[in-house]
């Protein structure tokens, strides 16, 4: 439910609407469930263009090319209720800075793990098939950060079992093409590239105080930070070229970012919000501001484009911008329906997921691999054509089920 009051923070610069908002829950929820039913559609033979990613030299992107991002802005919508929370129960600064890089920690090692099951692996050399090395990798999460009550995480002693399977499994590895190398970061993985762009939002975001100048200030060193590492005197230094060999995850910061910054645009109830003093902004105003926002994303995109080609591949900031701009007037279309006027989107069949994210998200992985390991596909109707795409979609609804059971029975994995 929202909540229309406030409570004080322990940071005076930071005051948030207090309480869920169910439209970020509703949005977070939605994306998840797109990113389900998209990479479902991975597989799927005679897909149409539009409804798979583009090539990484295409200049273009489709609707499937912007749910990643989507859920990176929602990242960022997080951050302030997040650290407001921290700073309210009394937690100290440094706390809060250990907390955020616990959090990212957890999402750059499980996007290791994962990314290193997919690809990379000698099969030949493992001592374990790569499949039930991939779900070990989830059962290590899970005792590491899950919870079987819906409280707190499981016991120290079962996190430290856990943390010794991570240790065990990454020493069982056996990698590149004699099976000499072990684990390494690859691409680290869409959790993993997650948790890099929550590290530099959040150090981003605390350092401007939230404050919305100082957050477009650092959407623009994201951006700065892309083309330097392209320009050809930093190329040419292997010490400059080495400081700003991070582009990509700058861009994805930059969506982080966005989203800090369309959070705060709507629920900034702090005496820096204007409106009558107490930072109480009409609807209306909040939603102008919004679209001025998405705007300006949108139109530096299109001043970049010429230079930086659109890619999801690249990561590059004209991909990026209209990406956020996208998120910016989806999440002020659902803020307008279900916070403003008072409607729900199935709110019974959303709120685990949105409750559960990272569940939802791994649940198709660990499907996948006992799949694979008992040498079972989906028969080929099933992954062709409309009836294809069409079960893909069913497929998502069904793990947003499975999600919702099994809150039920209190599983959770929260990093």
């Amino acid at each position: 439910m929202t909540s229309k009051t406030t409570t004080p923070s322990a940071a005076p610069w930071l005051k948030v609407q207090a309480g869920r908002i169910n439209s970020i829950d509703a949005f977070r929820a939605l994306t998840v469930l797109v990113m389900i039913t998209v990479n479902q559609w991975h597989g799927v033979i005679g897909l149409p263009q539009w409804m798979g990613h583009m090539p990484a030299d295409a200049d273009a992107m489709s609707f499937v090319d912007a749910v990643f991002p989507a859920f990176l802005f929602i990242v960022g919508m997080s951050i302030p209720f997040a650290l407001q929370q921290r700073f309210d129960k009394g937690d100290t600064v440094w706390r809060v800075q250990g907390q955020v890089a616990q959090r990212a920690l957890g999402l750059v090692v499980i996007g290791l793990f994962m990314v290193n099951a997919e690809g990379g692996f000698h099969a030949a050399s493992m001592l374990l098939p790569i499949q039930i090395w991939g779900l070990l990798c989830y059962v290590a999460a899970f005792l590491v950060w899950g919870s079987l009550s819906g409280g707190p995480a499981l016991g120290l002693a079962w996190r430290w079992a856990g943390v010794g399977l991570f240790v065990a499994l990454a020493l069982l590895y056996r990698g590149g093409p004699t099976g000499q190398d072990g684990m390494t970061p690859q691409w680290w993985g869409i959790l993993g590239l997650i948790g890099w762009a929550y590290l530099i939002g959040c150090a981003c975001f605390q350092l401007c105080r939230g404050r919305v100048l100082g957050l477009l200030a650092c959407i623009a060193f994201c951006v700065a930070y892309f083309a330097l590492h392209r320009a050809p005197a930093v190329q040419g230094q292997v010490l400059l070229s080495l400081l700003f060999s991070q582009d990509g995850h700058f861009s994805h910061a930059a969506l982080v970012l966005s989203g800090c910054t369309t959070a705060m645009l709507y629920f900034d109830r702090s005496s820096s919000g204007h409106g009558d003093g107490r930072g109480n902004k009409g609807p209306a105003m909040r939603f102008a501001m919004a679209l001025v926002f998405a705007l300006a994303l949108a139109l530096a995109a299109t001043w970049l484009r010429p230079e930086f080609k659109i890619s999801k591949i690249y990561a590059t900031p004209s991909w990026a911008l209209y990406s956020a701009a996208a998120s910016v007037l989806i999440f002020s279309a659902l803020y307008g329906w279900i916070d403003v006027l008072g409607r729900t989107l199935a709110p019974s069949f959303l709120e685990p997921v949105a409750a559960n994210p990272l569940v939802a998200y791994l649940l198709p992985f660990v499907i996948g691999a006992l799949l694979n390991l008992a040498h079972w596909e989906l028969p080929l109707a099933l992954r062709t054509g409309a009836v294809g795409i069409a079960f893909g979609m069913v497929y998502a609804v069904a793990v947003a089920l499975l999600v919702k059971q099994l809150a039920l029975r209190g599983v959770r994995l929260r990093i």
